[in-house]
């Protein structure tokens, strides 16, 4: 058993409407990640598909099943190059669409995430909210759970995932202009407060007249950054896990005088009104 995870993150532009293009720059990321030793390579929110779309009549025809074409493509450069990957793509199931991820190994999917908070933006006024629990999912050693844009709004999200064990939250994110204190801030207190690795891999580039900031960081479980981009121009982030860090809940600053564990602290007798 390793206890060292080696992630990337594609910070990236993605052409609406054009999944070949943009699962032709997927695959030549993925071998340059997986050349510079990347286990697991995360890419932006509908990475595959584009982002903006204008009605469901529009954006379905670029809907597919989990797994599905783009998945089985995405699975076979995993093959090939022995590493895995999380995309972003439109899930298609019936006359339902939903915003999801899909983390991919060499064998196929090995776990799918359907977007459960939605704001009135892009391909998010049409589709439907995630309507599966908050799950985590082993690739190799690592314990990974998926959240998408949106969803690090919201803590209950990704405190679900730590709870059921995750040491990486990955948020594949369109963050668009307005979006740069989600991007400064929340990213950092979402590790810090569960204690793991959490990557937000955020798209560039500009579609249907949103601008998106780009800004992707992955950040350690004590809050701080070990890789950033913090700027809308493509680019591509890495960094070393070492995955007792965020299976190790319990923090002795000062033997027996100051000791931190948010995990063993809750109250959750006290919390009856965030879900009433």
């Amino acid at each position: 058993m390793s206890n060292v995870l080696n992630i990337a993150a594609v910070q990236m532009d993605v052409t609406l409407a054009d999944k070949e293009r943009n699962l032709a720059r997927i695959a030549d990321a993925l071998a340059e990640t997986s050349g510079q030793g990347a286990q697991l390579t995360i890419f932006p929110e509908c990475s595959i598909t584009g982002y903006c779309f204008d009605s469901l009549p529009e954006a379905l025809p670029y809907g597919e099943s989990i797994p599905g074409p783009s998945c089985i493509a995405v699975a076979a450069a995993c093959a090939r190059l022995g590493c895995h990957a999380i995309v972003g793509l439109l899930e298609s199931d019936g006359e339902r669409l939903f915003n999801a991820c899909a983390l991919i190994g060499g064998e196929g999917v090995i776990g799918s995430y359907r977007k459960v908070h939605l704001p009135y933006l892009g391909v998010d006024r049409f589709t439907t909210p995630g309507d599966r629990p908050f799950a985590v999912h082993a690739a190799g050693d690592a314990r990974i759970g998926m959240n998408i844009c949106y969803d690090s709004a919201f803590p209950e999200a990704a405190r679900c995932l730590a709870l059921q064990g995750a040491d990486l939250i990955a948020l594949p994110t369109n963050f668009p202009t307005g979006a740069e204190c989600m991007a400064e801030h929340v990213v950092n207190t979402r590790a810090m407060e569960n204690k793991v690795y959490y990557a937000c891999v955020n798209r560039v580039g500009t579609e249907r007249g949103f601008d998106f900031i780009g800004n992707s960081k992955i950040c350690d479980p004590s809050g701080r950054i070990l890789a950033a981009a913090p700027h809308a121009n493509e680019a591509i982030l890495y960094a070393e896990l070492d995955l007792e860090q965020a299976r190790t809940k319990r923090i002795v600053r000062v033997p027996e005088k100051h000791i931190i564990d948010r995990f063993a602290d809750r109250r959750p007798s006290m919390y009856g009104p965030v879900v009433e």
